[in-house]
């Protein structure tokens, strides 16, 4: 175990897919009940591509720069100040508010599975669960990428019981095929769920020797491959079990026909799946003010650290709102922003990559244009297109 947990491939496959496995993943059986599995289908494969498209430019992004830089700094070296900005809008809100939203959801998984042993009440869990994963955030990505490979294996082991429960009650006619009244539902959730970004220049940290760097683009390849697989099975389960009754966070729709020991499982399972995804990005956004802003570590730490829970006890505990505006928000800005700097590392980078893509130019401006509609959408038109 001791030799596992010191590879370094194994220990940034962990990372990323530990930060992609989020909240996210909860809300995907609700939008794949309501649109249909054929709409589910072509959004997971079309998404997932673009965000997995991201990532690798992203990676190379990182690669191609002396410096230690987040996507803030890229966006300044690259762009200018005018991007800087943009992305520091876009890094700032986009990573608190999914802390904010990982604080919520944690405290209400806690409860469903501790609150028969410890009387508390699900906001008191969130502050305890965001005090425990604040001290991992202060030891780094070292101590936080050791962790998330643990918490990768019981996440597989929690989610392998969970199918063999929910095997007997799967029915086929649960699924509906298509339904064009909610057909742009899943946009939003199923984007969220695969993005990554924050842990990409995290991982590219871990590899220290030009052999290892040379994997970064089959490991972020790997990555998208597993959390797709573990996306498609966990809400093709979910919902051949609870079809039309599959509810929001997907769990609550099972207690009536797999019991609530099953759903503790689950709430274990979002657990472990939030607890890596809280870790890896309350460390990009303590490394970005500090590697980005020059700003002194207390200070950076302290952002990182203080600023979700400030918000939560202001009140901002509406899950699915802050989701909402975080993946739209995040996947036009950072996803636009990431695409016109690959158009000018080629020439301005100050290294040579261990790996480079080559991605044709309506493949980049059509996956820019993708997202910013889909985000204008989201914010505009989210009455009458059920987004």
């Amino acid at each position: 175990m001791k030799r596992i947990l010191s590879n370094p491939f194994l220990l940034a496959l962990s990372t990323l897919v530990g930060t992609i496995v989020g909240a996210g993943i909860f809300g995907l059986p609700y939008v794949v009940a309501k649109s249909g599995i054929i709409a589910g289908v072509f959004y997971f494969v079309l998404l997932g591509g673009v965000v997995m498209i991201l990532h690798l430019m992203f990676g190379e992004i990182a690669l191609r720069t002396k410096e230690k830089h987040r996507l803030i700094g890229y966006a300044s070296l690259y762009l200018g100040g005018w991007a800087k900005k943009l992305v520091t809008v876009s890094t700032i809100v986009g990573s608190v508010g999914a802390l904010l939203a990982y604080i919520i959801i944690g405290g209400d998984f806690l409860y469903i599975a501790l609150g028969s042993f410890i009387p508390l009440s699900s906001f008191a869990f969130a502050v305890v669960l965001w005090f425990v994963l604040s001290l991992f955030i202060l030891r780094g990505i070292q101590a936080i990428a050791k962790t998330e490979l643990l918490m990768d294996i019981i996440l597989f082991i929690v989610v392998g019981v969970i199918f063999v429960f929910t095997l007997p009650h799967f029915q086929l006619q649960n699924f509906m095929l298509f339904n064009s009244s909610f057909v742009f539902l899943p946009y939003g959730v199923v984007l969220f769920s695969f993005l990554g970004l924050s842990a990409i220049p995290e991982i590219a940290e871990l590899f220290k020797h030009t052999s290892e760097k040379r994997s970064l683009d089959n490991l972020i390849v790997w990555s998208s491959v597993i959390c797709g697989g573990l996306f498609f099975a966990f809400t093709l389960f979910v919902v051949g079990v609870s079809g039309a009754a599959t509810s929001q966070d997907a769990l609550s729709g099972l207690i009536p026909l797999l019991g609530e020991k099953v759903v503790v499982l689950g709430a274990v399972f979002g657990l472990v799946a939030i607890a890596g995804s809280f870790l890896v990005l309350g460390n990009y956004l303590k490394n970005s003010l500090r590697y980005d802003y020059k700003v002194p570590y207390g200070i950076s730490v302290a952002v990182a650290i203080f600023s979700p829970i400030l918000l939560f006890l202001l009140g901002l505990r509406e899950f699915i709102f802050v989701i909402g505006v975080v993946g739209a928000l995040v996947a036009a800005l950072e996803g636009s922003v990431i695409a016109l700097i690959y158009r000018t590392i080629k020439e301005k980078g100050d290294r040579e990559p261990e790996y480079s893509i080559r991605i044709p130019r309506p493949i980049l401006f059509g996956a820019a244009v993708l997202l910013v509609l889909g985000a204008l959408l989201k914010f505009f038109a989210f009455p009458f297109l059920n987004l």
